[in-house]
């Protein structure tokens, strides 16, 4: 099964692994063999808490090297017309006139902090297929929402 990411996306998570692998790795197994050399392992917090810190490490990494391994790469660029998978949207809230910019992204580098929105969210579901100057009803937590599609970009 493929995952869809976009071109930044996928450089994003390739940063990530680089980093527990390149610095994270082997500052651990360094604070491993520190730890170790303090004596009885079965009461020492700093190698317990080292070694849960290298699980974390090494499943996050197994976890980016598969997502990674698996990625069909979407460069938003090359891609237009209505909504799909790397389009940045900007619609407004027809309640609140509350405009928003989103991008829509797989789940591996969706962020909503960052205006990263998950393609399989409620609100991106409502979007795909839609073109500029259209309206979207869908339901949030806080009841049905009514915006209008603004501007579909790809960049």
């Amino acid at each position: 099964m493929k995952i869809h990411l976009t071109k930044a996306g996928a450089e994003t998570l390739q940063q990530e692994l680089d980093q527990l692998r390149i610095v994270e790795r082997p500052a651990i197994i360094a604070a491993i063999a520190e730890a170790r050399e303090h004596g009885d392992l079965s009461e020492n917090a700093e190698y317990h808490s080292a070694k849960e810190k290298q699980s974390f490490i090494e499943g996050r990494v197994k976890e980016l090297e598969a997502v990674l391994g698996q990625a069909e790469i979407i460069d938003p660029k090359k891609l237009s017309g209505a909504i799909k998978f790397g389009a940045t949207v900007k619609i407004v809230d027809e309640d609140t006139d509350e405009e928003k910019i989103l991008q829509l992204v797989g789940e591996y580098e969706a962020d909503i902090e960052r205006n990263l929105l998950n393609i399989q969210s409620p609100l991106a579901r409502a979007l795909i297929g839609k073109e500029e100057g259209d309206s979207i009803t869908f339901k949030s937590p806080g009841g049905e929402k009514y915006y209008e599609v603004l501007e579909v970009l790809y960049k």
